[in-house]
């Protein structure tokens, strides 16, 4: 079966290749549209994914991940607009020399070809990784998790038939409904038919692939994400920060997971910012510097600080200077989103120098990290690797470079 998926991909990635823009952008917002008539047979659909993900004991922060409602698919459909009004990434012109013999070399912005993605209990990622495969040119083989599986497939099936009525092949956007781990090794292996894999998920998942692909894999983001507070930092605006970093959308990569606090702000900040996090319950889990000024939290293990706990726990770390802290983070991050609170200027600047994560903040909350807030559009994935893409990849990162040549005769 995925290998017949993995053919017809080849032959939509061919098509899709040619496509004017005017043609991709016709058949996202007939997607979108799709999506919205949709709603009710989506979420009736999900409504199973949710029930079989109680029965199976699913945390709050993975079924808050999996539910769909109607605000939610019209947030999803709208991510598809955005996309179409978005510039086509294909065909630009990077590059343009003419060489001493009269060749015109040209590098352009082209398609990648076929991106397969594996994922777990995100639907809304179904019809996101589609819709940027498809206005950047690429065909896409998704891969999502069983705890999603009923809503992935309503979700796909209306869009490859909303494809379709674009002129486009329907196998642009295909899934594959076999949840087994099998299905997800074969797919890794797929390198006659996948020129990329991309893996959105836990920690685990992303390490699986990583290790285990012989496809081409761009690593996308677990994120145990941190906020420094500074010693120059306003407690208030720190606490706020904090709070919504953490407790907006505690299942997502791009939330807090842990503080790092300058010891001289300990005393004044910590207990601040403890009365905030109390208002969603979030466990603390203090080293002990950080514990003797608020008792009543827990005790951290090193552990701790390199955990993504995606719940409502959070780690603190008492640091005695900025080099201290910038270490501590370097060493324990996963590359994905880190913040320092501070009316220091100059420490701002070396900390968002030094920090080796793809997007590192000023006095905001990590919950920026995200294709939409960034103006991309929906986003395939937070790349934590350094080549090819980083960051919130939107359409440009799903592109790669040709060079077109063009001659009058010339031999060499």
């Amino acid at each position: 079966m995925l290998e017949q998926l993995g053919i017809n991909a080849k032959k939509a990635a061919g098509i899709l290749t040619a496509v004017h823009t005017e043609q991709k952008n016709e058949a996202l917002y007939a997607i979108s549209k799709a999506l919205v008539d949709h709603a009710y047979e989506i979420i009736a659909k999900n409504n199973i994914d949710l029930a079989n993900g109680k029965k199976a004991g699913l945390s709050d922060g993975l079924l808050d991940r999996l539910m769909l409602n109607e605000e939610r698919i019209k947030g999803i459909a709208d991510g598809c607009v955005q996309v179409a009004e978005l510039d086509d990434p294909c065909g630009k012109i990077i590059e343009e020399t003419i060489r001493p013999n009269g060749l015109k070399i040209q590098k352009i912005s082209c398609p990648i070809g076929v991106i397969g993605i594996i994922y777990e209990a995100r639907p809304n990622v179904t019809a996101d990784a589609a819709a940027l495969c498809l206005k950047s040119g690429n065909a896409v083989i998704l891969r999502g998790g069983k705890e999603a599986i009923e809503s992935n497939k309503a979700i796909a099936n209306i869009m490859r038939d909303a494809v379709a009525t674009a002129g486009l092949p329907k196998d642009a956007i295909q899934l594959v409904t076999d949840t087994s781990r099998e299905s997800s090794t074969a797919l890794m292996k797929m390198k006659d038919y996948l020129d990329c894999l991309i893996p959105r998920g836990s920690a685990g998942l992303i390490k699986a692939v990583v290790e285990n692909s012989t496809v081409p894999v761009i690593e996308t983001g677990s994120g145990n994400c941190h906020i420094y507070v500074d010693k120059s930092a306003d407690v208030d605006m720190a606490a706020e920060i904090i709070f919504n970093a953490k407790t907006q959308r505690v299942s997502v990569c791009n939330a807090c997971e842990s503080i790092v606090i300058h010891s001289e702000i300990l005393e004044k900040a910590l207990p601040v910012i403890k009365e905030k996090l109390d208002e969603k319950a979030v466990i603390i889990r203090a080293d002990e510097r950080a514990r003797a000024v608020c008792p009543d939290t827990e005790s951290a293990t090193e552990l701790d600080f390199a955990t993504e706990y995606g719940d409502y726990i959070i780690s603190v770390k008492t640091v005695d200077s900025l080099d201290e802290a910038i270490d501590h983070i370097n060493k324990n991050s996963t590359g994905h989103s880190e913040a320092i609170i501070t009316n220091d200027e100059n420490n701002a600047r070396v900390f968002m120098n030094r920090i080796d994560s793809s997007s590192v903040y000023h006095n905001a909350s990590t919950r920026f990290t995200d294709g939409g807030e960034f103006g991309l559009g929906a986003e395939i994935g937070i790349s934590t690797q350094k080549l090819h893409a980083r960051g919130p990849m939107g359409l440009e990162g799903l592109t790669t470079t040709k060079y077109l040549i063009f001659g009058n005769g010339q031999v060499r």
